[in-house]
């Protein structure tokens, strides 16, 4: 699919703006339509060399013409960018996407002069290599070639989900966001206990790196849920039942439990702490 944008701009130029662009441009992109601010002097030269985009030091002239922002900075410094884009906002009426974590529709629209079709993206890291997950809410301004413009710039990183209500924003960052942290700490874990038992720490990162990257793929590709795959790997009696039984009497699903609700309700606080 081509994505097709006539005119695009990023403000803010990290890793995720990066990750956007590298897959937009590799689905065949026009790079010229492409406008990047980035403060940053190398990062944005990286940018022009390794894309070939227009970049900026300042969103102010970035944005300028353009019918598609992406707001890609740190949450901390949204409100002041936002401010100083608000009467470009209100002139342009762009179509709006925010990757920044923390901030709702309502405060971006409110930052921006208000009236505008606004996006809430949460993309998660596996992105950075064309293998995230996002999900998208949409306030009321938004129309539906809108929705679809914003769906398919995000597809770029990776497939994406809509959300009805955006109060749930806050579990999907919980979920997905910070899930990838999840599985790299069951990985380190499974490394060191794997090096407890006399494997080498090549070994062990081998197999363990292998081990989940598979098991992930099968979780994706087949058709049967994880409980289903999961009960096809515990034979009755054998290895693997002894390994579930002391995660399972250790209390591993309340654990996941409460730390999918402590991410939940500390990202409902960050949102809550923007105004």
């Amino acid at each position: 699919m081509n994505p097709n944008f006539p005119s695009l701009a990023f403000v803010g130029g990290g890793n995720m703006a990066r990750s956007l662009i590298a897959g937009l441009v590799a689905r065949g992109q026009d790079p010229a339509a492409i406008r990047v601010s980035e403060p940053d002097a190398t990062l944005r030269d990286g940018l022009a060399r390794a894309f070939g985009v227009s970049v900026f030091d300042s969103g102010v002239e970035a944005v300028a013409d353009a019918g598609l922002w992406v707001l890609a900075v740190k949450p901390q410094v949204l409100p002041e960018i936002c401010s100083a884009l608000a009467p470009q906002a209100q002139a342009q009426k762009p179509l709006v996407i925010s990757v920044a974590a923390g901030a709702t529709t309502s405060q971006l629209d409110r930052w921006l002069g208000g009236g505008l079709a606004i996006v809430r993206a949460m993309p998660n890291t596996p992105a950075l290599i064309g293998m995230g997950i996002t999900a998208l809410y949409a306030n009321a301004d938004a129309r539906l070639d809108q929705r679809e413009r914003a769906a398919g710039l995000l597809a770029a990183v990776g497939p994406t989900v809509w959300i009805d209500e955006e109060e749930h924003m806050d579990a999907v960052t919980a979920v997905s966001g910070s899930g990838p942290a999840y599985l790299f700490l069951l990985a380190e874990a499974m490394a060191a206990a794997g090096i407890a038992q006399g494997l080498s720490k090549v070994v062990a990162q081998a197999l363990v790196q292998q081990t989940l990257h598979g098991a992930a793929r099968m979780l994706v590709e087949l058709p049967e849920p994880a409980e289903v795959l999961r009960q096809r790997v515990t034979s009755p009696g054998g290895t693997t039942e002894a390994a579930i039984q002391a995660l399972e009497g250790g209390g591993f699903r309340a654990l996941v439990g409460a730390a999918i609700d402590a991410a939940t309700r500390r990202g409902a606080e960050l949102s809550a702490s923007n105004g």
